[in-house]
């Protein structure tokens, strides 16, 4: 606490001065110096001549340089100051203003070394060059006192920068948060999308294909797809509300949008059903506690490869099961259909397919699990699978495996 108060003092005193030039401030301080100087030379009785009133003035004329070169200014104002001090040492100053400017200058602005030997000559020339003992306390103490104080001020700019680095690396640190999670987010809803109008589209397609086949021979079959059309569009438009009906709420979460259900996959199946494709249904009935995410997960596997198996592999049976083992649930999803050329030396859980099969990856890395989705034992067919973690045992599980 006591630190920020500093920091804040410190920021509001430097914002108070912002806008004046340093050069201006610094000479007026070279003016104070002067006045000191040459003052102290009027009020002595020694009469001294109108160069003396020079060497004073000397000593103060390099201050408005202080700030660029301390190390300079610090050589011409002492090396006037000592031939002051030897031809005229009655006029010197009880307090040497210039010599405090410059010794809290260099602690603050010098190089480490070259700080730390002024300090050792100031020193060491103060205990030789004072003429008593007390004038060589008081003046170890100024020159002492103004060098600590600058090397004060100069640790407090150091911690400033550092603050102001800490707050620069994190602004960027939010800011490539902000990205990162723009990023999920849009790959998050391109998924969904992608899951609801791929499906509800194939299957559109395909009935609508087959409606003028047989809308002559079996008017009834022609009806029952059209009803599939719709259906199959109203189910999309419902499922598209749920994701852009968030987007629309400013600052709604990602995870307040109603997430399809295990429960659903029922209403999917039938409608995959009336395509055409006859789907056996394996579903585990305790579904109720289940997390969201593995649900909605589960789902959105099941309806990708329901898709690809309608609209790729020319099956006409597909198995469908989602059942728990264990902390698991597992998802399986396999077909009859003419499957894909596989290579000898590429496994099941290499073959990487299409923007369909990637986002099923994706899905189940997302809730903790992985999937897989390849040809089908023997080579028959086509199999998508997947272990989605029900909870921390399921997951270390998964990990572990």
């Amino acid at each position: 606490m006591v630190d920020e108060d500093l920091f804040a003092r410190r920021r509001a005193w430097r914002a108070r001065f912002a806008g004046v030039s340093p050069y201006l401030l610094d000479g007026l301080l070279a003016l104070g110096s002067a006045a000191v100087s040459l003052w102290s030379v009027y009020h002595d009785d020694g009469g001294w001549a109108w160069w003396v009133y020079l060497l004073a003035l000397g000593t103060a004329v390099p201050l408005p340089w202080r700030r660029r070169a301390p190390m300079t200014v610090l050589a011409v104002s002492g090396g006037v100051s000592a031939a002051l001090s030897v031809v005229a040492h009655p006029v010197m100053p009880q307090l040497p203003l210039y010599a405090v400017i410059t010794l809290y200058t260099v602690a603050d602005r010098a190089r480490d070394s070259h700080r730390w030997a002024v300090l050792a000559v100031v020193v060491a020339a103060n205990v030789v060059g004072t003429r008593s003992p007390n004038g060589m306390l008081f003046s170890l103490l100024t020159s002492v006192g103004a060098f600590v104080f600058g090397s004060l001020v100069r640790e407090l700019r150091r911690l400033a920068q550092v603050e102001t680095e800490r707050a620069r690396e994190a602004g960027q640190r939010a800011a490539s948060d902000a990205a990162r999670a723009v990023a999920q987010e849009r790959a998050r809803i391109a998924r969904e999308m992608h899951d609801i109008l791929a499906h509800a589209v194939s299957l559109m397609v395909i009935q609508a294909e087959a409606g003028p086949l047989v809308v002559h021979r079996d008017p009834e079959r022609a009806v029952k797809a059209f009803d599939t059309i719709a259906d199959s569009g109203r189910d999309a438009m419902v499922q598209l509300r749920r994701v852009l009906g968030v987007l629309k709420e400013e600052g709604a979460a990602p995870e307040l949008a109603p997430q399809p259900r295990l429960a659903e996959l029922t209403g999917l199946v039938g409608r995959v059903r009336r395509a055409g494709l006859r789907v056996e249904l394996q579903l585990a009935e305790e579904g109720a506690g289940w997390p969201a995410d593995v649900e909605a997960a589960a789902f959105r596997i099941v309806q990708e490869a329901l898709t690809n198996t309608v609209k790729h592999s020319g099956a006409d049976l597909a198995t469908v099961r989602v059942v728990r083992a264990g902390e698991v649930l597992e998802v399986v999803v396999s077909d009859n259909g003419h499957g894909v050329r596989r290579r000898a030396d590429r496994a099941v859980s290499d073959w990487s397919g299409g923007r369909g099969l990637v986002g099923i990856r994706e899905r189940a890395a997302a809730c903790g699990g992985r999937a897989e989705a390849g040809p089908g034992p023997e080579g028959r067919g086509f199999l998508v699978s997947a272990r989605l973690p029900l909870g921390a045992a399921g997951l270390a599980e998964e990990v572990g495996g």
